[in-house]
């Protein structure tokens, strides 16, 4: 059975309303989130504007940096995140999605509406979601 992933679209398979952060924050805020919520990267948000990403992947090099960790109560988002974001529109199709994380060698895409503010979060988990549920279920 072929799976018509062409129909669907992004805002189909994103998680919704993603958990922000703001850049200023302290580092350990982010960690604390992105435990608490079980997730692997958070959206940075300033004044309503996406700026950026923080993900696991930047804690864990900062926290294993001798020099960076040595500094940790001093450090804030803006200094791990990576910017700008990675963006894709809730229309986009999951192809277009799968192949910007792949292009990009990234594991998230922060959904944006038209007005460029971030409604959601896709993740290659979301994909594999898509496919899973399309299969029937063995007993």
């Amino acid at each position: 059975m072929a799976i018509d992933t062409v129909a669907k679209r992004v805002g189909d398979l994103m998680t919704h309303d993603p958990v922000v952060i703001d850049p200023d924050e302290d580092a350990s805020e982010a960690e604390e989130l992105l435990t608490t919520y079980r997730i692997s990267g958070l959206p940075v948000v300033h004044d309503d504007e996406l700026i950026g990403v923080i993900s696991q992947s930047d804690i864990m090099e900062a926290r294993a940096s001798e020099i960076i960790g040595a500094n940790w109560e001093r450090l804030r988002v803006r200094h791990l995140m990576t910017a700008p974001a990675v963006t894709v529109h809730a229309d986009a199709t999951v192809p277009h999605a799968a192949r910007l994380m792949l292009n990009r060698h990234i594991h998230r895409l922060v959904v944006v509406s038209n007005d460029g503010s971030p409604i959601g979060v896709i993740t290659p988990l979301d994909l594999l979601r898509m496919l899973v549920d399309r299969e029937p279920q063995l007993t």
